[in-house]
């Protein structure tokens, strides 16, 4: 292909059909570019660290439901509950699987968690709603084997209207912050 070159000040310009206007690089652009590579290269690293951070090797384990230990204490456990935890620890920074058990009659006010969590509803009928208002009619009611979401710092809240049993998945460390006008937990 053919092209012409032109200079213009202290910049060339070539004009063709495979080819674009290229600035000459000058000596703050290629300071810039190193700069660019550097910072790039240093948040490759750093995002390599925190997910090598959070991959780490499980024990092998194989749990009947009367083998796991369920305890009125543990880091997400309200007066009232039972906890157990299966894998990790919500209140450390990495991974974490626990199981809550809730008696009927139980609710929990609006809160939201920093960490985004998966929940599956093992037994009974979970009801729950979005927002930073408990209101009743924005339940929505999960039967054993539905699966819900809790984005990280979305306000929800809880019903449990009989026995009930969830699994609840995440990477800590985990809380949770109550919000809203409701002050009962």
């Amino acid at each position: 292909m053919g092209h012409k070159e032109q200079k213009i000040g202290n910049k060339r310009q070539v004009d063709s059909v495979a080819h674009t206007y290229v600035p000459a690089m000058n000596k703050a652009g290629e300071i810039m570019q190193i700069k660019t590579m550097l910072t790039m290269g240093a948040l490759g690293v750093l995002l390599f660290s925190a997910g090598a951070a959070h991959c780490h090797e499980l024990d092998v384990m194989a749990l009947t439901p009367s083998e796991m230990k369920w305890s009125a204490q543990g880091g997400l456990a309200l007066p009232g509950l039972e906890q157990t935890t299966l894998v990790g620890d919500p209140s450390k920074p990495g991974p974490y699987t626990i199981r809550l058990k809730f008696p009927a009659g139980f609710k929990v006010a609006p809160h939201t968690h920093p960490d985004s969590r998966e929940v599956t509803v093992l037994s009974g009928t979970w009801y729950t709603g979005y927002g930073d208002k408990a209101e009743a009619g924005n339940l929505k009611e999960l039967p054993a084997g539905s699966f819900y979401t809790e984005p990280a710092n979305v306000a929800h809240y809880v019903e449990v209207r009989e026995p009930t049993v969830i699994q609840v998945s995440g990477t800590g460390p985990s809380s949770r912050k109550f919000v809203g006008p409701e002050v009962s937990r």
